[in-house]
């Protein structure tokens, strides 16, 4: 009985020391606190503002997080990379604030649900720009009608904020001529009089709108009061915006808008400690994100939750709070 008993424990013991084992390499399997080593940022279109903000913050991580290189990438912009990070294509993105929200409703531009993220902080407002030339006649958004209109890419944040934005002035793509290309393509259309205006979701200055600018009088369609508190009232995720007369060179106006959040997001299974190392990096290492945009200059602590749609990384939320 004695032998039984002590052969009885030996085996248990075993067991229960195999399936500890076993549950940790489960674990580990599914991510644990494995550090990607290799990280993927996606950013947006090569004549936008996330490009050269995402690629800015891509080397500051791999400059100062061990054993860490982060690739910036240029996209297809806020759809696209919500897509490649839910899918594991890419670990980290830059999108729109509304755009990330509808992704994990399963609403507007979405089919369905599509997670595995969560936000890292917010950056700076997206301004809708709706750009025209000085003489294309065209001064309201009731004045697109019948007109050849660049939209943003298909899928895109800035064709769902076009699509609302003619929307509560009872106008689809149906009325207009809608065409479907990036802020880079938009504005050699427009100087070539290929399309007569284009809707342009960005950081100002905008790239594609300062090149433009440099060589056409512009204009910036005026979105209304009225138009503005119907548009806030159904999207809460806008908010109004004046650009003063400096904002271009050869725009010698101003102009009424609305505007988004520009966002970092990550993947939910990247390890906390790692997030919180690299979101650290970027705030430390600010004045180089500053170099590569004046937009950078609005990334701060104090309003890195501003306008934040979503649920925080773990890693974010325990850099920021420290702060």
């Amino acid at each position: 009985m004695k032998k039984f008993s002590l052969t009885l424990v030996i085996f248990l013991s075993l067991g229960l020391f195999l399936a500890a084992c076993g549950g940790d390499s489960d674990e580990e399997g599914n991510g644990g606190d494995e550090w990607v080593k290799d990280v993927t940022l996606l950013t947006g279109g090569e004549a936008g503002t996330y490009f050269p903000l995402g690629v800015a913050m891509a080397d500051v991580i791999t400059a100062n997080v061990d054993d860490v290189t982060v690739n910036g990438l240029s996209s297809g912009a806020s759809v696209v990379n919500i897509n490649e990070v839910s899918s594991g294509e890419a670990e980290m993105a830059l999108v729109q604030n509304d755009t990330a929200f509808y992704a994990l409703e399963g609403s507007k531009m979405f089919e369905e649900v599509v997670d595995g993220y969560s936000g890292v902080f917010t950056i700076y407002p997206e301004t809708i720009q709706i750009v025209t030339t000085a003489d294309s006649g065209i001064e309201t958004v009731e004045d697109l009608e019948g007109k050849r209109v660049a939209v943003g890419d298909v899928g895109s944040g800035t064709e769902a904020n076009a699509e609302q934005i003619l929307g509560v002035h009872d106008i689809t793509f149906d009325d207009i001529s809608a065409e479907h290309m990036g802020f880079g393509d938009a504005s050699t259309n427009l100087q070539d009089g290929n399309i007569d205006a284009a809707f342009v979701t960005s950081g100002t200055p905008t790239a594609s709108i300062q090149e433009l600018s440099a060589s056409t009088d512009i204009r910036l369609v005026n979105i209304n009061d009225d138009k503005i508190d119907a548009l806030m009232d159904e999207y809460p995720y806008y908010s109004k915006v004046e650009l003063g007369s400096d904002e271009y060179e050869n725009f010698d106006s101003t102009a009424t808008t609305v505007a988004v959040q520009a966002m970092l997001i990550a993947r939910d299974d990247l390890p906390e400690d790692q997030v919180y190392e690299m979101v650290k990096a970027i705030f430390e290492n600010k004045g180089d994100i500053e170099e590569a945009h004046e937009r950078g200059k609005e990334l701060t602590v104090d309003t890195a939750q501003d306008g934040m749609s979503i649920d925080l990384h773990p890693g974010a939320e325990k850099y920021l709070n420290e702060q």
